[in-house]
């Protein structure tokens, strides 16, 4: 393929990984109209570990519910003040204005280094900037504080598309597929990619 030919594809690559990555996003900052008390009530006293497992098993129906307890359990920092910096980079985010996020979530990772959602917000951030490099370093530090996070792992998948890592990008979509075997983009995502990997390896 020519150069042009390449620069074409990966527009189109592009285009849709950040088409995916907004309707993540949305999706994810559906909580931040509500407080950090909300988020603790929606959480329940199911750990982490019983909710997986149930999202594993789920129907898709259910897996909607699941999903939501495990992102505010995943929202939870301990700290009043660290929950505080994360709603105000979410808000800052959903408003488009990745600029305050970034200093927002800075703040976060540096006062809650030990946060995994802190490092992931900011990894969004930086892929609203286009600094792929810097959002793939913080997702890997989500990743080892929290390896279960298939939204982070899904965004690491979008990274790995986006720079032309295809056998990279799916075993990433395929990693997060299955923890939660329901999850819309991350399906169309494999969908997507595994027939081009699967053609280039024969």
């Amino acid at each position: 393929m020519d150069i042009a030919g390449r620069n074409a594809t990966l527009n189109i690559v592009m285009g849709i990984a950040t088409t995916n990555l907004k309707r993540t996003v949305a999706a994810l900052f559906v909580t931040v109209t509500f407080s950090t008390s909300s988020l603790a009530q929606q959480a329940d006293s199911k750990d982490e570990a019983e909710l997986l497992q149930q999202l594993v098993q789920s129907t898709p129906e259910q897996a909607v519910g699941i999903d939501r307890q495990l992102k505010a359990l995943w929202s939870q920092s301990g700290s009043a003040s660290a929950d505080l910096l994360l709603e105000r980079g979410r808000e800052a985010l959903d408003d488009g204005d990745t600029v305050t996020a970034i200093e927002h979530l800075t703040a976060l990772t540096d006062h809650a280094p030990g946060f995994a959602e802190g490092w992931h917000m900011r990894a969004s951030a930086f892929f609203g900037m286009d600094r792929f490099g810097m959002a793939a370093a913080d997702l890997e530090h989500a990743l080892a504080l929290n390896p279960n996070n298939y939204e982070a792992i899904f965004g690491l998948g979008l990274i790995f598309e986006i720079i032309e890592q295809p056998e990279k990008a799916l075993e990433a979509y395929e990693r997060a597929l299955a923890i939660h075997p329901h999850h819309e983009e991350v399906t169309n995502a494999v969908n997507r990619l595994k027939p081009q990997v699967e053609g280039s390896a024969l």
